[in-house]
């Protein structure tokens, strides 16, 4: 019986090592969103991995396993700003080297634009960035309802009123 037990954590170890590997750049793109230095998003990478293992057993594989990832690492992450901000005495500058640009080879402008892009995103409260990142890896209303717990009415709102501050404040720069 001991080693049927075994085997089963064996088998959920390595069901969660390939999900967690599959959808790697969530962890990846959170963590860059909502720490500043290389450091605060390496470690913020790593506690969303430890968060999203201690988690793994809750989770109901009938469902979506990237919009489970999506809530349990947005969660971790606003936690993790959370306890920062209460600690923090200064206001760390936005490292720049931590987006997410295009290719070398692509158009400068275009790498400037998404550059400035990311920015503008960092000055959001967390809610707000959450729900950008979201939209911008092309997730449905539904889906971003489901991992922020908020309505899809909410979610669309809240898109437009976003999307329309971005525009007035990557005109303005």
């Amino acid at each position: 019986m001991e080693q049927t037990l075994a085997m089963t954590a064996a088998d959920q170890e390595a069901r969660f090592r390939e999900l967690l590997e599959r959808h790697r750049g969530i962890v990846f793109k959170v963590a860059n969103s909502y720490a500043r230095s290389a450091h605060d998003r390496e470690d913020l990478a790593q506690e969303i991995a430890v968060q999203l293992w201690r988690a793994f057993p809750k989770y109901d594989g009938s469902r979506n396993f990237s919009t489970w990832m999506y809530r349990v690492a947005l969660n971790v992450a606003i936690s993790h700003l959370r306890e920062r901000s209460r600690h923090a005495d200064h206001h760390e500058p936005f490292d720049e080297a931590a987006l997410d640009v295009p290719a070398a080879d692509a158009d400068p402008e275009s790498a400037a634009r998404v550059r400035e892009l990311y920015r503008c995103i960092a000055r959001f409260d967390p809610l707000n960035r959450a729900l950008l990142i979201l939209y911008l890896d092309e997730r449905s209303q539904r889906d971003i309802a489901q991992i922020l717990g908020i309505s899809e009415t909410n979610v669309a709102t809240k898109i437009g009123r976003l999307k329309q501050r971005l525009r007035n404040d990557m005109s303005e720069e």
